[in-house]
């Protein structure tokens, strides 16, 4: 979810690293093994919509007695990109705002958000591809692909500049997708955020470039390490596809549970009927995973050019509040606004979301006239 950020998004958050077999003087190293099957498990568990799915029971009420977005079994709204099928939510009239999930949700984890934020804006929430009901494409999941994905969802359906609103790694998509296409993109909001800042003490060249070319990384080093891979990415899969284990696993991450529910729940485990779900899953932990340091948080940052908000879930157990701190010093326009809660705020304190993230919108639409004075009079 980013549950998002689910463990596995740990590393890209800068926490941890993915292990990785590899040579070193002739003998293989296995590099933090015991950390990542202990984060993939938890990614697992709550990502990529991995789970054998009985209907998800769609609860219309909430614990705060929030409006609901109505569970679809069939999804909302479908748009075709590069021949692929993306889900999409979309609600409300005015200014537009999209909507971006984290690792293993979907556009249902925003249901307590939606039906607010459409009584007063436009509002798009987006299944990125290989996650919840967009398609379950056989692609190499690189950090650009969802990049792409929003920066042409935003030319294609949305055809206005936006708020992109990113949770964990929608968070970062987000990010990144703002500093692509500035000029479709008003403003930026981050819920607990994925990705991390540079390492000054990093080599500036990478081992495992350097070895990339040799008959031994080919034919050796590279087959063990995805044998290996797939041995214990494919035994944590078959392990944690009951929906009490996501279910054990969204409570570790919400401080308040009251909203781990059937609906949320459902809305994670339904999309696993696909039979792609196993290796897109594989592809995500495997590549995605371990190409985070391409994109740091300074260098995005240094490309943005909007507004940021930051609704931070001080007691998130994988991102903390250090790291919304780090975000402001690095960037002058940033607003922080601090939640009690965990890793996915919007869901789990949505009526102080909402509110913290309406009041901001409604001081970002006045900076606007402000600075535009045509738009005084609109």
């Amino acid at each position: 979810m980013s549950v998002a950020s689910v463990a596995g998004l740990r590393s890209a958050g800068g926490s941890g690293r993915a292990a990785q077999v590899g040579l070193n003087g002739g003998r293989f190293l296995m590099m933090q093994r015991r950390e990542l099957v202990t984060k993939a498990g938890l990614a697992l568990a709550v990502s990529c919509s991995m789970a054998t799915s009985p209907a998800a029971a769609a609860t219309n009420g909430s614990a705060q007695g929030l409006e609901v977005l109505p569970f679809k079994a069939d999804g909302y709204n479908f748009w075709t990109w590069r021949g692929r099928r993306i889900h999409y939510v979309e609600q409300g009239a005015g200014q537009p705002i999209v909507l971006i999930h984290g690792f293993g949700a979907s556009a249902f984890h925003w249901r307590y958000n939606i039906p607010e934020l459409a009584k007063k804006y436009k509002v798009y929430a987006i299944d990125l591809l290989g996650f919840g009901w967009s398609e379950k494409a056989l692609v190499d999941y690189e950090a650009t692909i969802w990049m792409e994905q929003v920066s042409d969802f935003l030319r294609e359906i949305v055809k206005e500049p936006a708020v992109l609103v990113g949770n964990s790694l929608g968070g970062f998509t987000t990010l990144f997708a703002a500093t692509e296409v500035p000029e479709l993109v008003r403003g930026v909001v981050l819920l607990n955020s994925a990705g991390q800042f540079a390492d000054p003490n990093k080599p500036a060249a990478a081992p495992a470039e350097e070895e990339e070319g040799s008959p031994l990384s080919r034919f050796v080093v590279k087959p063990l390490k995805e044998a290996f891979q797939r041995v214990v990415l494919g035994f944590l899969f078959w392990q944690s596809k009951q929906p009490a284990r996501v279910e054990k696993v969204l409570k570790s991450v919400y401080i308040d549970s009251s909203n781990v529910d059937e609906y949320l729940v459902g809305s994670i485990t339904a999309p696993a009927a696909d039979p792609n779900a196993g290796e897109v899953y594989y592809r995500l932990m495997s590549r995605f995973m371990s190409n985070q340091s391409r994109y740091t948080l300074d260098r995005l940052l240094g490309k943005l050019a909007c507004p940021l908000l930051l609704l931070w879930g001080d007691l998130d157990p994988w991102v903390g509040p250090a790291k919304a701190a780090r975000i402001q010093e690095f960037y002058a326009d940033t607003t922080v606004v601090h939640l009690q809660a965990g890793h996915c705020p919007h869901d789990e304190a949505p009526e102080q979301a909402n509110r913290a993230l309406l009041d901001w919108l409604a001081a970002l639409d006045a900076r606007a006239k402000q600075d535009d004075p045509t738009l005084q009079t609109v």
